[in-house]
């Protein structure tokens, strides 16, 4: 499971996929069902791509977590914010797959700032939501994105509970 973030702009997805490329990651990638209508469907499959329906959200993270079962080497990228906009919370899918399926979560980056990118350090998940975010924001502590503002701390809701 790799997280990709800051994720501010669509110019990350490309560049992310540039990065992967470099660095010999062959990535697979969840993106919105629209995504892969008329033209650019097979492009985007290509490229790694899996569509989501996002109106029928339920069933993901359990078949993510088979899909890691089935598969020898899956290399599952995600933007955790879910959004290019400033949000409270990040989305937990990435957090409950890997949990799910005992893989680590691999933090992936683009720092805009210093013009930098990259995979940081791998985390397998506990149960500890809280100490295992609070790895998470050390290290995407002073990344930014190419549009900061629209980037929000490093948090799950189910810190809250």
């Amino acid at each position: 499971m790799i997280i990709a973030a800051p994720h501010t702009t669509n110019w990350d997805f490309p560049m992310m996929l540039a990065l992967a490329k470099v660095s010999g990651i062959k990535l697979t990638w969840l993106g919105k069902n629209e995504l892969f209508r008329g033209p650019m469907g097979p492009l985007m499959r290509k490229l790694g791509g899996v569509p989501v329906v996002r109106d029928k959200a339920g069933t993901m993270v359990a078949d993510l977590v088979a899909e890691f079962a089935k598969q020898e080497r899956l290399r599952l990228i995600v933007p955790a914010e879910g959004t290019r906009s400033r949000s409270e919370y990040w989305k937990s899918g990435f957090y409950r797959i890997a949990r799910g399926a005992d893989v680590p979560i691999l933090f992936g980056f683009i720092d805009h700032a210093s013009h930098s990118g990259g995979f940081g350090p791998a985390m397998l998940p506990t149960a500890d939501v809280h100490a295992d975010m609070d790895q998470v924001r050390a290290f995407y502590a002073g990344k930014a994105g190419l549009r900061p503002g629209n980037s929000g701390i490093p948090r799950l809701a189910e810190e809250d509970r």
